[in-house]
């Protein structure tokens, strides 16, 4: 009932699974708030672990993870209960995509900021690694959106399903978070180098997906896809 279907593997088989039930406890009894006010308080929750990291404490860093899974999971929500009391509104939609861009960044930011000072030998290297993860995470949304805008498609349901959803990259971090009390902050370098690899590749192969299906030409998949 509540899943969409661009979601990601985490989101599909752990995420609602979650998300559902609090939805329906919400829509069971009549909760007054509404789906923006929701969106809201999860970017609220989102927020947290970026302070959690900054404080550079290896038992708080997995804490701050354990959040981050927490609103990826919350994240769901406020989507869920704005189609099941059929509140759904652009500016909802908006206002969703643009406050979870801002999680994004606070938290692999964050992140980068604790691990440059936690690892002042390889500063730049943290540094390049940091802003690979973060743009990185900002194209493959940016990807999407786009896609749905100019292609009238998520380019996600074009050939090979999304890997380097939000969904995912959240649940890495959240992985590696869990980590670094047992093996110091390289996990999470080593985590934000995963999400900035796979994040560029999953860039670049929906580019030439694209235009190997010739999809958006002339409103429609081309007859002759590869062709400039």
């Amino acid at each position: 009932m509540f899943r969409k279907s661009t979601d990601g593997p985490i989101s599909r088989h752990i995420n609602r699974k979650i998300s559902s039930k609090i939805t329906t406890f919400l829509l069971k009894h009549s909760t007054p708030i509404t789906p923006n006010q929701l969106t809201v308080l999860i970017t609220i929750v989102g927020i947290i672990p970026s302070l959690l990291y900054m404080f550079r404490d290896p038992i708080l860093a997995a804490i701050a993870g354990i959040i981050v899974q927490l609103n990826s999971i919350l994240d769901g929500v406020d989507g869920e209960f704005a189609r099941a009391t059929g509140r759904t509104t652009p500016y909802g939609a908006f206002l969703d995509a643009t406050l979870d861009r801002i999680v994004d960044v606070s938290i692999l930011g964050s992140i980068g900021y604790a691990l440059t000072l936690t690892m002042p030998q390889s500063t730049s290297m943290v540094y390049l690694v940091s802003l690979a993860a973060v743009t990185g995470s900002l194209l493959v949304s940016y990807v999407h959106a786009r896609g749905e805008a100019s292609l009238k498609m998520h380019p996600g349901k074009i050939g090979v399903a999304c890997w380097a959803s939000r969904d995912v990259r959240l649940f890495l971090v959240f992985l590696f978070s869990l980590l670094v009390p047992f093996v110091g902050w390289q996990s999470l370098l080593a985590c934000l180098a995963i999400i900035a690899v796979t994040s560029y590749t999953y860039v670049f192969w929906k580019l030439y997906e694209v235009w190997r299906m010739g999809v958006g030409r002339n409103g429609q998949a081309s007859s002759n896809p590869g062709q400039w």
